[in-house]
């Protein structure tokens, strides 16, 4: 089998069926001439849900901070809703897709993401959010590539001891891509990509080029969250990735 591809799509291609219909045939088409993942996130139906709960939303450097109410938000969208109507959309248009989350057998294995220095210079707790355990092949994954299925995976993740896990989708996807020995991490959104001052779109990055933007400020957390995942994935050994 050829070595597949990782794409993470945003929550914002899915959001509304027509949108999601044009995200599943395009799937299901690049999915019948290569081995193909799909990792997703769901971020604004999220914020919407959590709005609609009462729930102040928290974010710090890109990254949800997460307790348990909103943690419980994050399943019931992420696994009961979004992945649920991409996969029947993927396969009304043809495709086998096959309906995951990190917590299903060997995914994505995560521990809890200890408290870091934010760009602000604070310590920070997340609460419960979990980074990738970067070991182990993902062979239910594998398996089901293997097979000509397309996995489409929820960025929930669980621990070694079964407590589930908000995961950001651009680290989780970055970390699978390295598992699978992927040909390419592809992160797809409704942004233009990476902006220089000017607003124009680069074309190229090098590998720590976020620290620089960054610094001048010309990217946001969400974009830099994006960029540090692509940079784990190029050194994870994952020969291409492209925002």
């Amino acid at each position: 089998m050829a070595r597949p591809i990782v794409l993470k799509l945003g929550g914002e291609l899915l959001e509304d069926g027509p949108r999601t219909r044009i995200v599943a045939g395009e799937i299901a088409r690049a999915a019948a001439a290569m081995p193909l993942a799909v990792v997703h996130g769901g971020g604004r139906e999220i914020d919407a849900a959590l709005a609609n709960a009462g729930i102040q939303k928290r974010q710090v450097d890109g990254l949800r901070v997460t307790d348990q109410p909103t943690l419980d938000i994050v399943v019931s969208v992420l696994a009961g809703g979004i992945n649920t109507r991409l996969v029947a959309a993927i396969n009304a248009a043809g495709g086998r897709a096959v309906g995951l989350t990190g917590a299903d057998c060997g995914v994505a294995p995560v521990e809890p993401m200890p408290a870091f220095r934010s760009a602000a210079g604070d310590t920070v707790s997340l609460g419960l959010v979990g980074q990738p355990v970067h070991h182990g092949a993902p062979h239910l994954v594998s398996h089901v590539v293997g097979g000509g299925y397309v996995p489409v995976i929820a960025t929930i993740g669980a621990g070694a001891d079964g407590t589930l896990y908000n995961v950001n989708a651009d680290t989780m996807a970055a970390a699978l891509a390295v598992r699978l020995k992927a040909s390419r991490l592809l992160i797809a959104g409704t942004t233009a990509g990476v902006l220089d001052g000017d607003g124009q779109t680069i074309a190229e990055l090098g590998a720590f080029a976020e620290r620089e933007l960054a610094a001048v400020g010309t990217i946001n957390r969400g974009m830099l969250a994006k960029l540090q995942a692509c940079r784990a994935a190029l050194a994870g050994g994952v020969p291409e990735v492209a925002i």
